[in-house]
């Protein structure tokens, strides 16, 4: 396997299989908790029993380790990405999902979903071809605006949405300094496992702060196969669909600028064929999520940049990373023990991730030519409208879903106004009919079939 999913040379891509599977845990739980996030706020949201919000969280987590192994290993030339990327639930989802549950009920959620699947499968191929409108300055506001909107949620996580207190300020701070340490003295596995020796410190220091609770463990099942349908069979309303269709090209864009950004890490090329494949993946999640009661799955920032401050690039890890989550979907004792640990470690972890997620969009801005302003007001403007819904969280809420779905998200916000931008600057005619293209891009301009 290692020499099947090997990555280009000069990549740390190939790893002993005792640190093969240590990796993969990590990546596993550097994600879990954004993974479950979802099902949890959905259930909440449509008030759904502690019992059955279980059942999707397993379903949750096996479609994840599905569509994780097919974008790290591939299935032929037709689907996954063959990059060590690892997917999991799309946040952008919960917002329509809970409207469409409220409207139409559970079945038309999973109906949607279905439809949507389909939709963004047929329109992989024609979307890939769209490189070329995501230069340097469209994707660095993107990936800056994706870490930027999710650094809240760590400091959520640490805090418990409760004013900060000393205690989880300093273990906070505690596992931060660790994995900084590890980065800048560590060599070979210390440095590669900072994250993950990072997180077993905090635990065991949060555990003398009474900081935990593993008290659900005892009660979870040790086996449990998701169950298809769960609600019954499917319905497909109109309104529905197009709203979760919305949100696929919302998850495209994200997945897009994901891509590109892994493959500045790895080298590997983040050609059209290689973008529509994984693209296809996503839509293949949404297909498998609405059959089996789960939610569409995108790339996740923080294992991104996981890679990017690991170096660890092999595909190999990742299959292994979507195997642990496949077992942990049919384990749910396992998985409970995962959700349990603390989060005030897991926010600390995951507020290093975001930082540097932002810090990759920064390295992506760093390369865009700002001489002639244009650039510069692109993504200037583009950020500010990200933050739009992150400093006024209930801004769009008078108007309609879909609407909201694509506004109310910093993420989308971001990226729909910086890709007008382009557009508008550097693709349309100006005067004398002439259009004033942005700089040659090296990623977006890449003709090799992958």
């Amino acid at each position: 396997m290692h020499k099947l999913l090997r990555t280009p040379a000069g990549s740390t891509g190939r790893t002993g299989w005792w640190r093969t599977g240590v990796f993969g845990a990590q990546h596993v739980i550097v994600m879990y908790t954004g993974c479950v996030t979802v099902p949890l706020v959905f259930g909440a949201a449509l008030g759904l029993d502690k019992q059955t919000v279980g059942l999707l969280v397993n379903a949750d987590l096996l479609i994840a380790g599905i569509v994780t192994i097919i974008q790290a290993a591939g299935v032929g030339r037709f689907l996954g990405a063959r990059m060590p990327v690892v997917a999991g639930a799309s946040f952008t989802a919960v917002t329509p999902m809970i409207l469409i549950g409220q409207e139409y009920g559970l079945n038309a959620v999973y109906g949607s979903m279905i439809g949507a699947g389909i939709f963004a499968i047929l329109m992989a191929v024609p979307f890939s071809k769209l490189l070329r409108f995501f230069p340097p300055a469209v994707r660095g506001a993107a990936v800056t605006m994706i870490g930027l909107s999710l650094i809240g949620k760590a400091v959520s996580m640490i805090f418990d949405d409760e004013p900060a207190d000393g205690a989880r300020l300093s273990l906070a701070l505690g596992i931060v300094i660790v994995v900084v340490a590890l980065m800048r003295y560590g060599t070979g596995f210390l440095r590669q496992a900072a994250v993950l020796i990072a997180l077993v410190l905090g635990t065991v220091a949060a555990a003398l702060m009474s900081l935990t609770d593993f008290t659900g463990v005892g009660d979870a099942a040790w086996f449990g196969v998701p169950e298809p349908f769960f609600f019954g069979a499917p319905t497909f309303p109109l309104a529905g669909i197009i709203s979760m269709s919305i949100v696929m090209i919302v998850i495209f864009i994200e997945s897009t600028a994901y891509m590109m950004a892994i493959s500045e890490t790895t080298g590997i090329d983040a050609d059209p064929p290689r973008i529509a494949r994984g693209l296809a993946a996503d839509g293949v999640s949404a297909v498998l999520a609405g059959a089996w009661t789960s939610f569409p799955d995108t790339i996740f920032a923080q294992n991104v940049s996981l890679v990017r401050i690991t170096r660890v690039t092999s595909r190999t890890v990742v299959v292994v990373a979507g195997a642990i989550l496949i077992v942990l979907a049919v384990i749910p004792k396992l998985g409970e023990t995962i959700a349990s640990l603390p989060g005030a470690v897991i926010g600390s972890v995951s507020l290093v991730m975001f930082a540097t997620v932002a810090g990759t969009g920064i390295s992506t801005l760093a390369k865009v030519d700002c001489r002639d302003n244009d650039n510069l007001l692109i993504v200037s403007l583009a950020l500010g409208a990200g933050m739009i819904p992150i400093v006024s969280k209930d801004v769009y809420s008078n108007f309609p879903a879909e609407v909201q779905i694509i506004f109310g998200n910093a993420i989308s916000s971001a990226v729909i106004t910086a890709f007008v931008l382009n557009l508008f600057f550097h693709h349309l005619p100006r005067r004398g009919g002439r259009t004033n293209p942005p700089a040659a891009d090296p990623i977006a301009d890449k003709e090799t079939v992958a």
